[in-house]
């Protein structure tokens, strides 16, 4: 029996210095109760033992200001599972099915976020369950293998694809893309995102470029990141027909910021699987998730399913009427709620102008004072009089304290 193959059957015992991984002292745990009550020692502020300053994210799911927080139910998830061990192949295939079923796909996985679903993704395309294709990538024998992707549609994160080894191959239109399928085609990518990253319009729709695709037997992905909400959209692009879809995990619906969601067609999943970590040697390896993070993952995905999105939104508006009504005592200042039209990050933020004769300040000057100020404050930026504020990203809290921050600095330049 080969090592890894021992390593995945391999029943681990649960034990107590399970604990030491997560936090809890090994004493703690076998410890008889005490009679004695004991004051708790403060909290550790790591962020000031490390000297890094907590931010206010009144911006957006910007993966350098770690994206967006995990809610308490995700906490619980990760902290209930850290005392003890988990087979990664038990536990990555069980998680796998109950998301598939919330889903409604054939199969899925947890990856390390929507880059990580990517290589993985890409990789399920060109090797299938091909063990010497996989321990060769990314240097299979032989020509490059190819990847169909829209010439608007490149991007900055397209180099996750082509860790593969594979060569993108961009297309204008959809006889182009019909031509340009040969042999050495393994997969085609749509970013769902083009537009909203200021591409033109998309000159080959879903529905076209997944047909095309089908009659060439080639596996369709698309990397729609960003685009929840509407929830929906966790169900129409399978249902339109592409064969993988991914989504992260550390935007809005809230799981670890290093997760994110890779679902579809079965055969591609396990492909995908036999690519990534526990496996000793893939391509996927150095990218592992571990236990925490598909707990996680799995809960923040339920939660995000069952919420009221309805009540969820309107409480996004309430925010920014409650920042604009202490703003818009400025002189000359004007606020409206802004939606992105999407697909990505199609959220509720608020843009603020004002007469820079009356309020002498650049917005860049407001954003510079705010990130400066205690407590730092992060905004979308704009020109000139204008402020991009979001709001999605506040803890309750934090509303008032932004609304009043952005005051202040406002009424200095009046």
């Amino acid at each position: 029996m080969k090592r890894r193959d021992a390593i995945r059957n391999l029943s681990i015992i649960p034990v107590a210095g399970a604990a030491l991984g997560c936090g809890l002292p090994l004493e703690s745990m076998l410890a008889a109760p005490s009679s004695t009550v004991v004051s708790a020692a403060p909290k550790r502020d790591f962020f000031k033992e490390l000297g890094v300053t907590p931010k206010i994210n009144a911006g957006g799911t910007m993966t350098f200001l770690s994206g967006s927080l995990m809610m308490p139910e995700v906490l619980d998830a990760i902290n209930a599972t850290c005392h003890d061990f988990a087979n990664m192949y038990e536990l990555q295939d069980k998680a796998g099915a109950k998301i598939a079923e919330m889903l409604k796909c054939e199969a899925a996985m947890v990856t390390s976020g929507a880059a990580g679903a990517l290589v993985l993704g890409t990789a399920a395309a060109i090797t299938g369950t091909d063990r010497k294709k996989i321990e060769q990538l990314p240097n299979l024998p032989g020509p490059q293998k190819e990847v169909i992707i829209q010439k608007t549609h490149r991007y900055v994160f397209d180099q996750s694809v082509r860790n593969t080894g594979v060569k993108l191959v961009e297309v204008n239109d959809a006889a182009h893309m019909e031509e340009s399928i040969n042999e050495n085609t393994v997969m085609a990518l749509y970013f769902n995102a083009a537009e909203s990253w200021g591409a033109p319009p998309d000159k080959i729709k879903h529905e076209e470029f997944i047909a095309i695709a089908k009659r060439h037997n080639i596996p369709t992905f698309i990397d729609a990141a960003a685009d929840v909400p509407p929830v929906e959209n966790l169900f129409k692009y399978q249902n339109m027909g592409f064969d993988l879809v991914t989504f992260s995990g550390g935007k809005m619906i809230r799981g670890p910021q290093s997760a994110g969601l890779l679902f579809g067609r079965k055969d591609l999943i396990e492909a995908a699987k036999l690519n990534a970590s526990p496996n000793e040697c893939p391509i996927g390896r150095p990218m592992k998730v571990n236990k925490e993070e598909i707990f996680g993952m799995y809960a923040a995905l339920k939660l995000y399913l069952e919420k009221d999105h309805a009540k969820e939104w309107q409480e996004r508006l309430d925010r920014i009427t409650t920042i604009g009504k202490q703003l818009e005592k400025i002189p000359t200042l004007k606020y409206e709620t802004i939606v992105s039209p999407g697909p990505a990050n199609a959220l509720p933020g608020m843009k603020v102008t004002w007469d820079q004769s009356k309020v002498k300040i650049t917005s860049r000057e407001v954003v510079k004072a705010l990130n400066d100020g205690t407590p730092s404050i992060i905004t979308g930026g704009g020109r000139g009089n204008t402020l991009n504020i979001g709001v999605v990203l506040l803890r309750p809290d934090q509303v008032n304290v932004v609304a009043k921050r952005i005051k202040e600095i406002l009424e200095k330049a009046v």
